[in-house]
């Protein structure tokens, strides 16, 4: 009797999910880009016309076809990819960074939300936003440049887990990072560099073998790669393999991320 009593204690009265706070959390954050849309959506959209602009025009004549297709072509998809993990992690990173140096963290923490239902409700934020900026420049690439999806099924799943994959980096980083100094330098030297040196703009089989081997250690080759077998039907490697490394990735990084939640690790003073 007594057994049971405790454990009707320790049941939340909103059950096994507090399905109203998790899609609470998860409106907060989609909103919160919505109402700055012209910064969060509009400005990477402006920002991947100029990559590809600039490099087509200062590479593409020149550069000739790329796996058997034209340079434009071959960049467009991972110019895509690249501003979708970038907008991934700055939607979980910025809230949970902004939060703890303004001090109302605490708002996130105290209502009866477990470590798994903060994760879900981040990451819905972070996979929204990468979402809708991947739509707006593949209908961008589809009325420039006349790109329209191979696999879109499989261009779609490699961006929505590589939007949770960064989004889950996102929430490690913004739990890590104590001030916005620290912020940026993740972003500057761990987020960046890895998205520019994965096959964005060249076909890794034109690296030396040291390179090419670093390269496919990296996670966000595959989402590159995947998304560019989705979009324009060439790859540097296994879109299956990619799939599999990009899912384990999503899936680790964000346990790791859970577990911080659950100890509350710099999160509680």
């Amino acid at each position: 009797m007594q057994q049971t009593g405790q454990m009707m204690a320790n049941e939340r009265r909103f059950g096994r999910v507090n399905w109203l706070g998790l899609y609470t959390l998860g409106q907060r954050e989609t909103l919160r880009f919505l109402n700055v849309w012209t910064q969060t959506l509009l400005a990477p959209l402006v920002t991947a016309g100029l990559f590809m602009l600039i490099f087509t025009i200062a590479i593409g004549p020149r550069r000739g076809e790329v796996m058997g297709v034209d340079f434009t072509t071959f960049i467009a998809p991972g110019i895509l990819m690249m501003t979708v993990i970038q907008n991934a992690f700055a939607n979980t990173s910025s809230s949970i960074v902004v939060s703890k140096v303004q001090g109302n963290i605490v708002d996130t923490l105290m209502p009866p939300l477990s470590a798994g239902e903060l994760v879900l409700g981040y990451l819905a934020g972070g996979v929204a936003r990468g979402l809708l900026v991947a739509i707006a420049i593949a209908v961008a690439l589809w009325v420039f440049l006349g790109i329209v999806p191979h696999h879109p099924l499989t261009a779609l799943y490699f961006v929505i887990v590589g939007a949770a994959l960064l989004s889950g980096i996102g929430m490690v980083a913004g739990i890590y990072a104590e001030k916005f100094d620290q912020m940026a330098a993740i972003t500057n030297f761990i987020v960046t560099p890895l998205a520019f040196l994965s096959g964005t703009f060249y076909s890794v089989d034109a690296l030396p073998p040291l390179l090419n081997d670093i390269t496919h250690a990296n996670p966000i080759f595959y989402l590159i790669d995947g998304v560019r077998w989705g979009m324009i039907g060439v790859s540097d490697s296994s879109p299956l393999l990619g799939a599999v490394v990009a899912l384990v990735s999503t899936v680790a990084i964000n346990l790791l991320a859970w577990s911080f939640f659950r100890r509350g690790y710099r999160l509680k003073a």
